[in-house]
């Protein structure tokens, strides 16, 4: 009786470690981005960030993730044993050009984060690790359009033509 209970003691001990574990020392490495930079024909710009996270606790990286964008939460995909990928939408009018702070919390992270913003207070998570984004600017066309720039000229081409046709008659 006694062996079955430290049994138990102990296997619910193991599955609090194994499903509690936390990532220590966080180092984000190889972290490569892409942003659109032509905002001609499309209605929202695009983030996307990969990067890889190493832990000093062995098997910790496998830990979900959640990244913070602005205020905005997004899940983070796990493409691969340490890599990551987080992608989100901004509206044109509203991306800035320059950098943009990816902060990836834990699951105890992500909790303490979507507990302060429900009741309105500052965020006192920590992030397990912040991944810079940087976006060069987006290119949203010339300052005039060629077909307003066209009918400019078509206009100023048909006034000196009928003033130049108007002298000639009189």
């Amino acid at each position: 009786m006694c062996s079955k209970v430290v049994s138990l003691i102990v296997l619910a001990l193991s599955l609090n470690c194994v499903l509690g574990e936390t990532c220590s020392n966080a180092k984000v490495t190889g972290a490569t981005s892409y942003s659109t930079t032509d905002a001609t024909i499309v209605a929202q710009i695009a983030f996307v960030t990969e990067f890889s996270l190493e832990c000093s606790n062995p098997g910790a990286e496998k830990i979900s993730l959640f990244a913070e964008v602005e205020g905005r939460i997004f899940p983070v995909a796990k493409i691969g044993d340490t890599q990551y990928q987080v992608s989100w939408n901004e509206e044109i009018k509203k991306a800035r050009s320059g950098e943009y702070a990816v902060k990836l919390y834990d699951e105890e992270g992500y909790g303490a984060l979507r507990k302060a913003q429900r009741s309105g207070e500052d965020s006192n998570a920590k992030p397990v690790a912040t991944v810079v984004v940087r976006h060069p600017g987006t290119y949203t066309g010339p300052f005039f359009n060629s077909e307003i720039l066209a009918a400019g000229l078509i206009a100023v081409v048909a006034y000196f033509a009928f003033s130049l046709r108007s002298k000639i008659l009189s």
